[in-house]
């Protein structure tokens, strides 16, 4: 800790420096995230208007030495480069899904598995029902087709005689 009054003046000045740089850099990230999510879930339009006003903050955080003027001019190329290859179709992307919607789609993957299951127990189901009923039928006709044959045999015994 200083003693010396110069000194423990500095300190102090150097945290507000420090809490104004760490203000800047983390709006020109936020700002850079921002319009990398419009890309990345193709909202073109919204990332084009975005670019101006991104351009403009990574200006003031180069202008205020937070980063190197070298550095601003390579972040704005580059972003202003990956804008443009999105809408000439030169790079492909991908779009991101965030984890509500991969959750939501797996949720849906399983009741539409679980949907195929029920309906192919229900098929097997209606199956032996209709298995049971066609042996049941034919128990039936078996017995009544014996029943004729006994009815037969007897009218031809009785006319035999």
């Amino acid at each position: 800790m200083p003693n010396i009054k110069s000194a423990k003046k500095r300190v102090l000045v150097t945290e507000k420096k420090t809490l104004e740089n760490k203000m800047l850099r983390s709006k020109m990230r936020n700002a850079v995230r921002k319009f990398n999510d419009a890309i990345d879930t193709l909202k073109l339009e919204e990332a084009e208007k975005m670019l101006p006003a991104l351009m403009s903050v990574i200006d003031d955080a180069a202008s205020k030495g937070v980063i190197h003027k070298n550095t601003a001019a390579n972040k704005k190329s580059r972003l202003s480069a990956r804008l443009s290859g999105v809408k000439s179709g030169k790079i492909v992307i991908d779009i991101k899904k965030d984890n509500k919607t991969i959750a939501a789609e797996k949720a849906q993957a399983a009741r539409e598995k679980a949907e195929a299951e029920r309906a192919e127990a229900l098929k097997k189901m209606q199956e032996k029902a209709a298995a049971k009923e066609a042996e049941k039928k034919a128990k039936e006709e078996a017995a009544l087709a014996a029943k004729k044959e006994a009815k037969k045999a007897k009218k031809a015994k009785k006319d035999a005689e």
